[in-house]
């Protein structure tokens, strides 16, 4: 029998493929048996990754996003899932926050995502199946700074259960996962800054350490996979426990540490 966690002759779309988590995916989709399309913006950033073939836009640019993928569905047809990976931020709080801080995060983290499936979904929906999977962020669910990202980020969720709804009837899922922070290499430059920045960073994850990308691309696979037929328009915190509860508060206020 064949395991319903594997996706032997399916066709994967990755947006942000050339990322620390992008890679990640790539890497577990491709172990999953799956064909991968890589999307980004830089052709460079996605040499060597074993990919089917590849798609380049600008996500920050949600027009030029629809124009790429509507091209290539023409040539090249639907792929069978999606992960939504593509992100940014650079803000961290209020007083680093303007209207041009927030337009831009809101153009990368859920207008262009949104032009960017938009096209896939209605090509799913008319196929008559389909998987969607959206890297949003714990900062969806509860507020942790990044004001503007965490307000695109909820966005997606609120998009993705849309599409859940609205189009399940017509074969397509659509899921969200929620990572916590993960330990990819745009932490380097702060941690080189700061040695000690984990010292306040790791208290508050009950697990005592990061999400590795890995696990959150494992999380894509299931999600995209047959073992995960009945799933749709759920949000998945893979997030080493931050969601779960305050353990900084648990450990000053209760244990007195």
């Amino acid at each position: 029998m064949t395991s319903p966690f594997r996706l032997d002759g399916k066709t994967v779309l990755i947006s942000g493929a050339g990322g620390g988590i992008g890679q990640s995916l790539v890497n577990a989709f491709r172990e999953a048996g799956a064909s991968v399309i890589g999307a980004d913006r830089e052709a460079k950033l996605l040499e060597g990754l074993g990919l089917s073939s590849t798609v380049i836009f600008d996500q920050a640019d949600p027009k030029a996003a629809r124009a790429a993928i509507e091209a290539y569905l023409i040539d090249h047809g639907t792929p069978d899932a999606v992960v939504s990976n593509a992100g940014f931020t650079r803000a961290e709080h209020f007083g680093q926050v303007d209207d041009d801080v927030w337009a831009s995060e809101l153009a990368i983290n859920l207008n262009g995502a949104y032009a960017m499936t938009d096209p896939i979904v209605a090509a799913m929906a008319q196929r008559g199946r389909g998987s969607l999977v959206f890297i949003s962020s714990v900062n969806a669910l509860a507020h942790f700074g990044n004001p503007a990202y965490s307000a695109a980020k909820a966005g997606l969720i609120a998009y993705a259960k849309a599409i859940a709804v609205e189009r399940g009837g017509e074969g397509v899922r659509a899921n969200v996962i929620a990572p916590g922070s993960v330990r990819t290499p745009a932490w380097d430059h702060r941690l080189a800054a700061d040695p000690t920045l984990l010292d306040n960073v790791l208290p508050h994850y009950p697990l005592g350490r990061m999400v590795l990308p890995v696990e959150v691309a494992n999380a894509a696979v299931f999600y995209c996979s047959d073992a995960a037929s009945g799933i749709t328009g759920t949000v998945l915190p893979v997030d080493a426990g931050l969601t779960a509860g305050n353990l900084r508060f648990v450990d000053e206020v209760l244990r007195g540490k």
